[in-house]
């Protein structure tokens, strides 16, 4: 697949690798793009995006008037790269405090995550992604870890956009975050995103099982919010902001989804072994205050629940 002109509305080539205030040269631009088996284009980024940037656009974009409603029919025929990531050990440091982890130069299973994140992020704003960011809901995410990383390794990212399908409330799509070490892919996670739309049924409305007996409960403040978003670059203001939260339909903040997915994968810390495999399903968000419930499950599962039992989280290890 070749180059594709773009309305000059869209995030132009230039936008794509390094936003608005770098200017590149002819020849640079001209060697970003290559064709990539399987029909994606492959665009080389100089360095990791700035996520606040990515999500001010994003918002701008959902104000009436400003283009944000129109997508793309299908998905995006690209795929981001970035090589030469280095781990800040400061960041992973808090990272491991705020979510639980032990203070170690192994890094979380979950940690990759955050630190491909600008690039899944800058995917998922460009103009061709099939649903607007902005009232995204992230309903599951599985990562596989190949073997231990440590610190001193240096990882490149790639991330692409997989398998748009219907859902009862809307359409989902998954995106693929791939790290990898001196060319070996040693993780991979994959983030379910729902774009909600109004359907007739409005999904199922079955019974709820019973919930499971909690082994544990961890009172989950309102600083975990704010304090997540800073060591993850995840900005999006209904984790972060009363008014933020209430502009999407809740009531106060909610706890980011990826630090819930963390925090049950430190509470399971000394359980996992070198290489696996940790899927979790979204339920109900987490409300900032409030108490949780971990409960270990047969068959290598857990589960979060809140205070009068239902879910906010279902996981299995292998």
């Amino acid at each position: 697949m070749g180059t594709r002109r773009q309305p000059d509305d869209d995030l132009s080539l230039h936008e794509l690798i390094d936003g608005p205030t770098e200017t590149l040269s002819a020849e640079t631009r001209a060697a970003a793009l290559r064709p990539e088996p399987g029909g994606r284009d492959r665009v080389e980024l100089p360095r990791m995006p700035a996520a606040g940037a990515l999500y001010r656009r994003a918002l701008l974009g959902a104000l009436p008037g400003l283009g944000g409603g129109r997508r793309g029919p299908g998905l995006p025929g690209v795929e981001l790269a970035v090589g030469g990531v280095t781990v800040d050990r400061a960041r992973l440091a808090d990272y491991d405090r705020v979510c639980g982890f032990r203070l170690t130069d192994r890094l979380p299973g979950t940690f990759p995550h955050v630190m491909g994140f600008p690039l899944a992020l800058r995917l998922m704003t460009a103009p061709g992604f099939p649903i607007p960011l902005i009232g995204l809901v992230h309903v599951g995410n599985r990562i596989t870890t190949h073997r231990p990383i440590t610190a001193d390794e240096t990882l490149d990212f790639t991330t692409y956009a997989q398998n748009l399908r219907p859902h009862d409330r809307g359409r989902q799509v998954d995106v693929v975050l791939v790290g990898s070490v001196d060319g070996e892919e040693v993780w991979r996670g994959v983030s379910t995103y729902l774009g909600r739309e109004r359907k007739p049924g409005g999904g199922d409305r079955s019974g709820r099982p019973e919930a499971p007996a909690g082994t544990s409960r961890w009172r989950v403040e309102p600083r975990v919010g704010t304090e997540y978003a800073r060591v993850s670059g995840d900005h999006n203001p209904i984790h972060t902001s009363r008014l933020g939260a209430r502009l999407f339909g809740f009531r106060r903040p909610i706890a980011h989804g990826m630090w819930s997915k963390a925090r049950c994968l430190a509470a399971l810390e000394n359980r996992l072994p070198d290489a696996y495999t940790v899927e979790v399903a979204f339920k109900l968000p987490v409300p900032l205050p409030s108490t949780v419930s971990f409960a270990l499950l047969p068959d290598s599962g857990f589960a979060l629940h809140d205070s009068h039992g239902r879910p906010h989280l279902a996981g299995l290890v292998r």
